[in-house]
């Protein structure tokens, strides 16, 4: 029986994209001698820009944005219930997205090499200041969020869990934790305390501020683990793939991981860019993000062992060829570059 991953769209370059992923992970499981099956989300759900062009007042963009929020998390639950292997998805409106994120309990997994440390991301998307609902008044916006012991708990285990298998026998050396904890009364120090007395794990609250100055004096020390709320790590994660891990947000897919216990740890995959509307219908978005998830998503899920390793070196091959998109300073089309990319991969693998 075929895996099956799930996809779901996005507006901007996310037709484009998902093409593209399709295209990418069906040439690699047949390289491979195996297959899946994709089941794509029959909804294409807004990005930002889009519910701007449809020219409503808040009231109706609020709406749209909820009616993605509904489909979007059912179509989640969906395929967590007929045990789908996975989920690549596109770029969507944030509100829509972190609304499903904080209902599915999310949490974001970035492993990041930084020099001879290995450290570990793991990004709390379920709960604080970007989750959460808007209310509207004349000239004012509510928002109201929370934050819970419950989702804190099961966020740190998670990422000890996941510490101990990147790290056999090891696990992890500390958890730093990077909240702005000081405007909760003392509850999120409680919370850690109580997590940390009962696990035996040296985990340890600090202030944002605190954390990039740590990390400026001192680097990153190997096997730590980074717990941190999307008010710093949605800023940071491109900081550290520059300055640690050498790498640009344009090119980096990512993985996304449902806590809830009805989503059974459904994994999501996502390009770390965003929806680029500006390039829609151009041919030149960057396909680089979308191809190395279709890599993983394939190893991972679909029996191809060392299918990532292979994108990778099919993806340096094009690149010393001088094929690559407008804004990594080549002059080629999204097509020329996925299609070389594919010959490249193809050269590699076929016996």
């Amino acid at each position: 029986m075929k895996p099956v991953i799930g996809l779901a769209v996005g507006r901007g370059t996310g037709a484009e994209l998902a093409d593209i992923f399709e295209q990418v992970l069906n040439r690699i499981v047949s390289l491979y001698g195996t297959g899946v099956e994709v089941v794509r989300s029959p909804r294409t759900y807004h990005s930002y820009v889009s519910l701007k062009a449809e020219e409503g007042d808040v009231d109706k963009i609020a709406r749209l944005t909820d009616e993605d929020v509904v489909h979007y998390e059912r179509f989640c639950r969906e395929q967590a219930r007929l045990g789908t292997a996975a989920v690549f998805r596109t770029a969507i409106n944030a509100q829509s997205l972190y609304l499903v994120r904080q209902r599915l309990q999310s949490v974001k997994v970035e492993r990041i090499t930084a020099g001879d440390a290995s450290v570990l991301l793991v990004r709390d998307q379920a709960q604080g200041f970007y989750t959460g609902e808007n209310q509207h008044s004349s000239g004012l916006v509510t928002r109201t969020m929370e934050f819970s012991r419950e989702v804190t708990e099961k966020i740190l285990r998670f990422a000890v869990d996941r510490a101990r298998e990147e790290w056999p026998g090891e696990g992890p050396d500390q958890v730093v934790m990077a909240y702005k904890f000081h405007l909760l009364d003392g509850a999120l120090d409680d919370w850690v305390a109580a997590f940390r007395d009962r696990h035996g794990v040296h985990a340890r609250l600090f202030q944002p501020d605190t954390v990039n100055r740590n990390m400026i004096t001192h680097g990153l020390a190997d096997r730590t683990v980074i717990v941190a709320g999307n008010e710093w790590a949605d800023i940071m994660h491109v900081v550290l793939l520059d300055r640690f891990g050498a790498e640009r947000q344009e090119n980096r897919c990512t993985e996304n991981v449902y806590l809830h216990p009805e989503l059974n740890g459904l994994v999501e995959y996502q390009t770390v860019h965003g929806s680029a509307d500006d390039l829609e219908g151009t041919g030149t978005v960057n396909p680089t993000a979308t191809v190395r998830a279709a890599a993983q998503i394939a190893e991972r899920h679909g029996g191809c062992r060392g299918a990532a390793a292979a994108v990778e070196s099919a993806l340096a091959a094009v690149l010393d060829r001088g094929i690559r998109t407008p804004d990594l300073g080549g002059r080629h089309s999204t097509g020329d570059t996925v299609t070389a990319l594919l010959d490249s991969l193809e050269s590699q693998l076929r016996p």
